[in-house]
């Protein structure tokens, strides 16, 4: 070997040095990894040292079951999961007491968890795993019944994952599946990456959202796989998060998705507002919705694209929002009620709330298979508008036979009536099948 190249190697080796990133072994910090140990405080051991002295891998080897309480993610610690590592939820209610949703605790209690963290990343072959069914009542025939709680206002089921103002984000090739609630919750967070993972909760659990996206930006998600009982990805801006402002410069493109309610949805929750956002290049089947936008409060929703979108979609019971609407774009005031979470749902100080407006919304090259009709609906003219449809398809059928006489279209949560009612004969005709009640749209 001439001194050159061993001069080259050398620089390589101390190249390599300088990269090499610290990995901190949970089993090194106390974790058993047998499945029925929890291992919450020794994990946290990891995962605080590394962030204190730094930052690095905290690794959670193969052929290992780590079950586990809350634990929270810090700056600068990337959680990397070895295939065939698993990293599960602890069953026991008790310990989750942690809200969710900060001073409502109506909606759910944390799991994993950040908050304020920075350069944060989740990856690897392994799995996160909800223990969903756990927290379930009886099982239904296309749902679970939730279980009866003593207190209305505390509901102990753990979220997967919820990340709050979190800057520079990372989610890649994980698994992630059965959760019990909501999966992946982003919340003010800025710069975020979500690639190649698999998010697959159980279909019949009910509010098991797959990704929601909430008062974030520049976020992008791509190439992942998600099954979920409630909305496959939502964007939205819940009114205990305002501080975090809007929704805006999001893209997800490259996923295939199906879903028990809307397989792809804006609101309903909708406090600010949500725009600059494109849907491409996605698969949707089995869904009991496909593109769904449902502004319910004062929040608006505009410049949104959805394209190159193949969608599948099929009535399951009223237990989930939606009959069936391949389309659906909306925004309509919000009922009133007395829902667990009621108190959070209007202005502080105010018992009815408002819609704001939906406005340029793009369909370009959809083709949909479906036992409804879109629809494009709001309170009052103008409200919805600039609606466009290019090269949109949608091959009406049905599961039932005969063919049904007639569809049902959900305006759910909304004052009023839930339902509208709609002649299949209206519809047989129609290039692209569409009833609209106060709204306007344009066919390209």
């Amino acid at each position: 070997m001439t001194k050159r190249s061993v001069f080259l190697s050398l620089l390589l080796w101390l190249v390599s040095l300088s990269y090499a990133q610290t990995v901190y072994d949970v089993t090194a910090a106390g974790a058993v990894g047998d499945g029925k140990t929890d291992d919450a405080l020794a994990i946290q051991r990891a995962i605080d040292r590394c962030s204190a002295e730094g930052g690095g891998r905290v690794l959670f080897p193969r052929n290992h079951t780590f079950l586990t309480g809350p634990i929270e993610l810090k700056s600068n610690v990337e959680l990397h999961l070895e295939a065939t590592a698993t990293l599960k939820a602890n069953p026991d209610e008790s310990i989750y007491q942690l809200s969710a949703f900060g001073e409502n605790r109506g909606e759910g209690m944390l799991w994993l968890y950040a908050n304020g963290a920075e350069n944060l990343s989740i990856t690897g072959k392994g799995t996160i795993h909800g223990n969903g069914i756990a927290f379930m009542g009886a099982e239904l025939e296309d749902s679970y019944e939730l279980k009866p709680l003593a207190d209305q206002t505390f509901d102990p089921r753990p979220h997967v994952l919820t990340l709050t103002a979190v800057k520079n984000l990372t989610i890649r090739d994980v698994t992630i599946k059965e959760g019990a609630y909501w999966t992946v919750h982003l919340i003010g967070c800025d710069e975020a990456v979500i690639d190649g993972i698999n998010l697959l909760n159980n279909l019949k659990i009910r509010n098991g959202d797959g990704i929601d996206i909430d008062h974030s930006k520049n976020v992008r998600i791509a190439n992942c796989h998600i099954t979920s009982g409630d909305d496959c990805i939502c964007l939205k801006n819940r009114r205990e998060f305002e501080q975090y402002g809007s929704c805006h410069d999001i893209t997800v493109t490259n996923c295939v998705m199906s879903s028990r309610s809307c397989a792809i949805k804006i609101g309903s929750e909708n406090m600010d507002s949500i725009y600059n956002v494109v849907f491409d290049n996605c698969i949707i089947t089995g869904s009991n919705r496909g593109l769904g936008i449902q502004n319910r409060d004062e929040g608006t929703v505009t410049d949104i694209t959805f394209s190159n979108i193949q969608l599948d979609c099929r009535l399951w019971s009223d237990v989930w929002w939606g009959k069936a609407e391949p389309i659906y774009v909306t925004s309509y005031p919000r009922a009133n009620g007395n829902h667990k979470d009621a108190n959070w749902r209007f202005p502080k100080g105010q018992i009815e709330g408002k819609c704001g407006e939906v406005s340029r919304i793009r369909f370009n090259n959809i083709t949909a298979t479906s036992e409804n009709c879109c629809f494009i609906g709001g309170d009052v003219p103008g409200k919805v508008k600039d609606i466009y449809f290019n090269n949109v398809r949608v091959n009406l059928v049905s599961h039932l036979s005969p063919l049904t006489t007639h569809h049902l279209i959900d305006k759910r949560p909304c004052k009023g009536e839930g339902f509208i009612t709609v002649s299949a004969k209206e519809l047989e005709n129609a290039k692209v099948p569409i009833v609209t009640e106060n709204a306007d749209y344009t066919l390209e």
